[in-house]
């Protein structure tokens, strides 16, 4: 087949996407080849639409809108304050909100240590996470990372960066199933983790 650079290069932006391989890039690409007035149009709003009206968080990381910046729960005063649940993504935060049994505030880590993907946790969200903890007199930050190697791994640093503080640190209990990601529980597995929770 002829190489077309555009189709190309709209195969490769999608392959990039999270749960999404080449095969899978190429179906959705040459559907909206097909498709060009109806479903690629409306997809081409729809990612200007994102790019120009959501952002993450300024506090937390959370997935928000850019006229409410910090976001509604950052800013909500029902919640507490005073608990702090550290997620590796903004999606995690989602899952929790769905599953109702949480009613503090979130700090996203925008990934986890993983030497194997080139992968680490800023130093600059670290330190956001420490200045929140002493700012806003939290009294426990719960770790709640997936079951995996990397997050282990994420969770141990953060506890030996944390534990000079005045902070109790939790995990979630083991009700997650061993290698498996928080976005694939159910609402009342999350409920029974976050009440579960253990001392590290």
């Amino acid at each position: 087949m002829k190489h077309i650079e555009p189709l190309d290069n709209l195969i490769t932006a999608l392959a990039r996407l999270p749960g999404i391989g080449r095969r899978s890039a190429e179906r959705i690409a040459f559907g909206l080849v097909k498709d060009r007035r109806n479903m690629a149009a409306g997809l081409a709003g729809a990612l200007d639409d994102v790019i120009r009206n959501v952002v993450l968080c300024s506090r937390c990381g959370n997935i928000t809108d850019t006229s409410h910046n910090p976001c509604g729960i950052c800013t909500n005063t029902q919640r507490n304050g005073r608990v702090l649940c550290v997620v590796e993504g903004p999606d995690d935060i989602q899952y929790f909100e769905a599953s109702g049994g949480f009613a503090g505030r979130y700090h996203a880590l925008m990934g986890k240590i993983s030497p194997m993907h080139g992968e680490d946790i800023s130093p600059e969200i670290v330190r956001k996470l420490v200045d929140r903890i002493k700012d806003e007199n939290v009294e426990e930050v719960i770790l709640a990372l997936d079951t995996d190697v990397e997050s282990d791994a994420s969770a141990s640093y953060l506890h030996e960066v944390l534990s000079g503080l005045k902070v109790r640190i939790s995990r979630l209990a083991y009700g997650l199933p061993s290698g498996s990601g928080i976005e694939y529980s159910d609402p009342v597995t999350l409920s029974r983790a976050l009440r579960g929770r253990q001392q590290v």
